[in-house]
């Protein structure tokens, strides 16, 4: 096995396939962070307070080191309201129900801490869902896609049926905005894609400690 470059506080098979194609040698270590949204937290905060933590706690683990963690946070929003991953089949139903024929934004934060530094970037992206009657909406419920995912649909998988537009990151909606990804592990060095060029960094990055 290579030597990691990089830690991903992480399992979702999506994040791990997504990082996979910048070519970054890494390793997932396991995490646990309470996802409970503070009383008033507005959705950017939210995501963004979140992946810090998981970085943070891939941090903690044992034999990690020097080297980077990445943390990431998904959520889908309806105006002021974050949606998570369902907590049952009528959870999912709701949240389907909410955003058929609507226009929703999906933020995802990514942040990569190494011990004293601290760097998160959100991606921003808007999906507007088609019209889902109640029989499709269960339909698509009983596949089993929808059970893990923020705001119970997949955009890589059956869910896209029901998506007529998206404005922004694709990879971000699935979990991982790629190029706010590559430019943030340069700025801590990782190597990733050479024509991702490294002076874009400053821009695109915002500090957080």
């Amino acid at each position: 096995m290579n030597q990691p470059h990089l830690y991903l506080a992480s399992t979702s098979p999506r994040r791990r396939d997504l990082l996979a194609l910048l070519r970054v040698s890494y390793q997932c270590v396991r995490i646990s962070v309470d996802e409970t949204a503070k009383a008033g937290e507005m959705p950017l905060a939210y995501v963004r307070r979140l992946a810090l933590a998981k970085a943070h706690a891939g941090c903690r683990q044992p034999g990690v080191g020097t080297l980077p963690v990445l943390g990431a946070d998904t959520a889908v929003v309806l105006g002021r309201r974050i949606f998570g991953k369902p907590a049952d089949r009528e959870d999912g139903l709701a949240m389907l129900a909410a955003l058929s024929g609507r226009e929703h934004r999906v933020l995802t934060a990514v942040a990569v801490v190494r011990q004293d530094q601290a760097r998160v970037v959100v991606s921003e992206s808007r999906v507007t869902m088609a019209e889902m009657s109640p029989a499709e909406r269960a339909a698509y419920w009983d596949t089993g896609e929808p059970a893990d995912k923020a705001g119970g649909y997949a955009v890589q998988g059956l869910g896209a049926v029901f998506i007529s537009r998206i404005r922004g990151s694709h990879s971000g909606i699935m979990g991982l905005p790629l190029r706010e990804t590559a430019l943030l592990l340069q700025s801590f060095s990782v190597p990733v894609f050479p024509w991702v060029h490294p002076l874009e960094v400053g821009a695109k990055t915002a500090t957080s400690r």
